[in-house]
């Protein structure tokens, strides 16, 4: 898989910007075929960044009901955070 496929956008929610804030961790949704290998390098080509290490968090598809029938699917997503090297950083949103 190549490396343009791999990061699909990056991931901005409350306990993301803590992580980041905190320390080196940035989270970004991932291709559900993609793995640790393929963020690290992913994330090191598009950003030049140092990665020190990759965690992957699958979320299954889960059904969609009303009054107990099953109406349809909430589809599943891959995500990854990444920790960077000391030093280190990514900005999404420079200048805002």
């Amino acid at each position: 898989m190549e490396y343009t496929q791999v990061l699909l956008k990056p991931l901005m929610t409350e306990k993301t910007t803590m992580l980041k804030e905190d320390g080196q961790t940035v989270a970004f949704l991932v291709h559900p075929a993609a793995n640790k290998i393929e963020v690290k390098q992913a994330v090191e080509k598009v950003f030049s960044v140092k990665v020190l290490s990759v965690n992957v968090v699958r979320r299954a598809s889960l059904d969609r009901r009303r009054q107990g029938r099953v109406i349809g699917r909430v589809p599943g997503f891959k995500k990854a955070y990444v920790t960077l090297a000391q030093g280190e950083k990514i900005e999404f949103f420079e200048g805002v």
